[in-house]
């Protein structure tokens, strides 16, 4: 009779359960060993890292750290890409070109370029897969391949408190105001009132808020529980690491 090959003798599944644990123990010890902050900066070096803020391992594409200034207690998940530039290596000028405030958050896999200034407020939050850019291809001459003629910059601010659903995309010239919700998959580009909810390709505003009504068209859902009163930034750091994994 033929045996069954997805059955182990017990000396084979005691081995292969001992090497599941190595590898998963070995990975949790790179990931924290990998970090970077402002203590354990690792080969980056930024212009600003402030205290409490964590790049996750393994991090995304990171160049021009010189141009780059990250607030206090940001949270930059795993394989998140930063760039100031075109490219490493060149001379930016005097002054910072991407800057975060504090408690950003960008969720796994997002991506902020900047060719150009880019600034994102404290507290503005992201989900995975966001991207944020202030540099986009031109195709004016139509005999040339788009990828080969010079792309236009322009600078990006997205204010306080913002939240950008998951793969949101933000184009150059883009301004963002206070507290904007863009919703999961928009293409934001011009500029977006405070406390508006904007969705879509292109983003349209599709719910603002009136100091007399309230949220118009009245909100559907009910409204969240606060964040209890007590909780630290550190605590919201640890959190977001046990949801990471």
């Amino acid at each position: 009779m033929p045996k069954n090959r997805n059955t182990f003798s017990p000396p084979a599944a005691w081995w292969r359960r001992l090497l599941s644990r190595a590898v998963h123990g070995g990975w949790a010890w790179a990931r924290e060993a990998g970090a970077v902050t402002a203590e354990r900066p690792g080969p980056l070096r930024f212009r600003r890292i402030g205290t409490g803020t964590r790049l996750a391992f393994p991090q995304g594409t990171v160049f021009g750290e010189a141009w780059i200034e990250l607030g206090e207690h940001c949270i930059i998940a795993e394989q998140v890409t930063l760039t100031a530039g075109m490219m490493p290596g060149l001379d930016l000028g005097p002054d910072p070109i991407l800057t975060l405030g504090n408690g950003v958050v960008l969720g796994r896999g997002s991506h902020v370029i900047a060719d150009t200034a880019v600034t994102i407020g404290s507290d503005t939050y992201c989900g995975p897969y966001v991207y944020i850019t202030s540099t986009n291809h031109s195709y004016d001459d139509p005999h040339t391949p788009v990828g080969k003629q010079w792309p236009r910059a322009e600078p990006v601010e997205i204010g306080p408190g913002c939240w950008l659903g998951t793969g949101a995309v933000i184009l150059p010239g883009a301004r963002l105001g206070r507290n904007v919700v863009v919703a999961a998959g928009a293409v934001v580009r011009g500029e977006v009132p405070d406390h508006a909810v904007v969705a879509g390709a292109p983003a349209k505003v599709v719910r603002s808020w009136d100091p007399v009504q309230g949220w118009q068209p009245p909100l559907r859902t009910p409204a969240p529980l606060p964040i209890p009163e007590g909780v630290t930034p550190e605590q919201l750091v640890a959190l977001a690491e046990l949801e990471e994994r």
